[in-house]
């Protein structure tokens, strides 16, 4: 199939996490068919109602603090964060 945007690319296909993806290498447009979008926000949700308890756990408490350098070396260490689902769907 051709791109719609560029209409001269044939679109490339990838697959994740069982959604097949057809996106063109040239404008990067990413095109989905039927029933694909609906499976894609259900999986973000589900992701989103996932890590709210892990993040909500954290709230409250100060960061630990580095006395070793006094007070006004404090700095809060983050971990990574981790890309988002759709994120992680439409690296490629």
């Amino acid at each position: 199939m051709l791109c719609p945007a560029c209409q001269d690319v044939n679109l490339a296909m990838t697959a994740r996490q069982g959604i097949e993806i057809d996106y063109c290498p040239r404008c990067r447009g990413i095109w989905l068919d039927r029933g694909e979008l609906d499976r894609l926000v259900e999986r973000a949700e589900r992701a989103a109602s996932a890590a709210a308890p892990a993040a909500a756990s954290h709230r409250g408490y100060p960061p630990p603090r580095d006395d070793r350098y006094g007070d006004h070396a404090h700095h809060e260490h983050r971990p990574r964060r981790r890309k988002s689902l759709l994120g992680e769907l439409f690296d490629f």
